[in-house]
């Protein structure tokens, strides 16, 4: 990792928006020709699935994507957003899971039928006995698609909820939580959010066609999410990135790390002359 990511390093304002809102959006993060070569991998992945009898009018939830190319994985790391992720987070990280998202033109009519509202992390929301309930992870959101406009297949949010253990549902199923705002945003835009802000997917109305690559980061001490086969990635990787991959020297290093088990942490000691806990 080279220090010049730290030019992208957690503002004050930035931790104040995050902290206060519950998201927080980055704009030109990948450049056009970034985001016209992650788009043809997402274009191969979705083919290969249709070949495989994945309906191409049906939305594409594709876990595990980390190996399937090297600009994913360099994604892991990128000097653009990483830093932030350690800014809010700390340095005892790790992608914990990965999900990528394509959502072709519905052919439906625009409706207000009430969205699938939620926070996440599951059974986490159903067993944590604090309110508010801890943040211990976020996701980063790369946009590859023109969502500029509603109506697109956009992510929905309702600003200041991550705070909100439980919010008030529309009766009758009709209509969006109060507050709820859809994220309207340019190829190319990174969004961080909080876990337990309340979002939702909503259906693609229009004609283009919606695709989006999750990063989940989450404590070292957090189970994988989904099926990850990024073991494999280990022996090619440095040691800041074997960390992000959930590299570890023994199961009792995830809760009191060795100075192998996070490399970051002494990184962040040596470049950044960071106070670390």
């Amino acid at each position: 990792m080279e220090q010049t990511c730290l030019q992208y390093a957690l503002t004050e304002e930035e931790r104040k928006a995050f902290d206060e809102t519950g998201y927080l959006i980055m704009e030109n993060v990948l450049s056009p020709e970034h985001v016209a070569a992650l788009t043809a991998e997402v274009d191969r992945i979705f083919g290969e699935h249709v070949k495989a009898g994945h309906d191409p009018s049906k939305a594409m939830f594709h876990p595990n994507f980390i190996p399937d190319h090297e600009l994913f994985l360099d994604l892991v790391d990128y000097e653009k957003v990483l830093p932030k992720v350690w800014g809010i987070l700390g340095w005892n990280i790790y992608l914990y899971h990965a999900h990528m998202i394509v959502t072709p033109p519905s052919g439906q009519q625009p409706s207000d039928k009430t969205f699938g509202w939620h926070q996440d992390s599951g059974r986490m929301n159903v067993e944590m006995e604090t309110e508010p309930r801890p943040r211990m992870s976020l996701k980063v959101a790369y946009f590859l698609s023109d969502l500029a406009e509603p109506g697109r297949g956009n992510f929905w949010i309702v600003p200041n909820s991550h705070l909100n253990n439980t919010m008030q549902r529309p009766e009758g199923g009709f209509g969006q939580l109060e507050g709820a705002i859809p994220v309207c945003v340019k190829p190319g835009t990174v969004v961080f959010f909080d876990r337990r802000l309340w979002h939702a997917a909503s259906p693609n109305w229009s004609e283009l066609t919606c695709k989006v690559l999750f990063y989940g980061y989450g404590y070292r001490w957090i189970r994988t999410k989904d099926d990850m086969t990024v073991q494999s990635l280990w022996s090619k990787s440095d040691p800041i990135r074997r960390q992000l991959l959930g590299a570890g020297t023994n199961c009792n290093g995830y809760y009191t790390p060795t100075d192998e088990d996070v490399p970051l942490r002494e990184w962040l000691k040596e470049y950044a002359a960071a106070e670390v806990k």
